[in-house]
């Protein structure tokens, strides 16, 4: 039996509509219910707290209440809970302690990163790539508004900025250069490093030379990512990205790197971050940091990434038999490992992604900050992607099993044979 029709059979004993409603009168008839088996492959938009992190993150919220910048003994708790934390995310980045200031997440991160180093700096001129998320490329933007001049860099079709076309935009007024290592769209991973080395062969010396801002949020925890060795000013994290709690994120800053507050107040977190402290976020981002350190360690990486290329193989073969054209979105560059791109042209992206979630599969439409808006994002826009390919990201973690592919696969067979009929006479994603 060849793989298409295997897919189709099975799609459609186990997973048609005629199935469901089978189920759904048998959980009736015990006064239930029907929930589909829930595959969540959306964690490039969040992922699930890891228990370890859960276990921390209550402790602390029941034990370190006090605020950590009180003088008595139970605020001194919560502050040394507070520079363990500190300590084990400088450690994930091989960094030091002193360098990483908490924030209330990744956007935040980026922006005092940014619009931070920007309004240290003394020129007005900025550089970024056209693949940039809207934490970087709204930031940016904000600071043209303000009178600064901005320079977007385009991507090649692959999914990539070229680090000489990044140099050859910076000009001796260039504040701020910002580059994200990991793109949470498509995976694919940006010349970071070769970008620093362009900017360091002036050979001006550090605090002569653009700030380097880095949106590290899709590669940490995934990717080995130390900071100095990218030759970054700065960087940004996001706990909820690596199996943390929501609302709480880091930004590494190099020793030595000029970077404004974003507003000022009590002055904590060396002057940059002022606001009492969420100690328990903190904590769950250290406590988050250390076990994705241990996961790197054991390979888990290489699983994961073995896992997305089987959902690649497997679900392009089972699905081109019905639209021909389905294929990876970008091909031919370095790749992060838990993200899967496909594209299906002629199909609407939206009617796509719910016919997935009916058959229990949670993916996004591109990427969860563009899943909302019509047509193709920014990103897609930029690497030419036209109006009429749905782009769909499957996005893998740690939590991934062979069984949640498999079943993956087989709903997005069902899912395209649904709406096959549709790409003829779609006229918009």
């Amino acid at each position: 039996m060849s793989t298409p029709q295997l897919y189709r059979k099975t799609a459609r004993r186990a997973i048609t509509d005629r199935g469901i409603s089978r189920k759904k009168r048998g959980a009736a008839a015990h006064g239930a219910a029907y929930i589909p088996r829930v595959i969540y492959l959306d964690n490039a938009a969040s992922t699930r707290p890891a228990p370890e992190v859960l276990a921390a993150t209550r402790a602390v919220e029941d034990a370190f209440f006090a605020n950590p910048a009180s003088a008595h003994g139970l605020g001194a708790a919560a502050a040394r809970a507070l520079e363990a934390a500190r300590g084990e995310v400088a450690s994930a980045l091989g960094a030091e302690a002193a360098e990483v200031v908490f924030t209330g997440g990744g956007t935040e991160a980026n922006a005092l990163g940014v619009l931070g180093a920007a309004r240290a700096a003394r020129g007005r001129h900025l550089v970024v790539s056209g693949l940039e998320h809207p934490a970087v490329a709204r930031t940016a933007e904000r600071l043209a508004r303000e009178g600064y001049e901005l320079s977007v860099v385009a991507p090649t079709p692959a999914g990539v900025v070229r680090a000489e076309d990044v140099a050859a935009a910076v000009r001796p007024d260039t504040a701020v250069v910002a580059l994200m290592l990991v793109n949470n769209e498509l995976g694919t991973i940006q010349p970071v490093e070769e970008v620093a080395r362009a900017l360091a062969a002036s050979g001006a010396p550090p605090s002569k030379r653009p700030h380097l801002h880095v949106d590290a949020v899709q590669a940490f925890g995934l990717l080995r990512v130390r900071p100095r060795a990218l030759g970054a000013d700065s960087l940004a994290l996001s706990a909820h990205k690596v199996h943390g709690p929501k609302g709480v994120g880091a930004l590494w800053i190099r020793a030595g790197a000029r970077v404004e507050p974003l507003w000022d107040g009590g002055r904590q977190e060396r002057g940059l971050r002022s606001g009492t402290e969420n100690v328990a976020g903190a904590v769950g981002l250290g406590r988050a940091a250390a076990l994705a350190v241990e996961a790197q360690e054991a390979g888990t990486a290489a699983q994961i990434e073995a896992e997305r290329d089987r959902l690649e193989r497997d679900g392009l073969a089972a699905v081109t038999v019905l639209i021909p054209g389905a294929r990876r979105t970008v091909e031919g560059v370095p790749r992060a490992p838990h993200i899967a791109s496909l594209a299906f042209p002629g199909l609407p992206a939206e009617p796509l992604l719910h016919a997935l979630e009916a058959r229990g599969v949670y993916a996004s439409a591109g990427s969860a900050c563009a899943s909302r808006t019509r047509g193709p994002s920014a990103v897609l826009k930029a690497i030419g992607v036209d109006d009429h390919t749905a782009v769909l990201r499957f996005s893998l973690a740690r939590t991934t099993t062979p069984a949640d592919v498999e079943a993956a696969v087989e709903a997005l067979f069902g899912a395209v044979e649904e709406l096959a009929p549709l790409a003829k006479t779609s006229s918009r994603v």
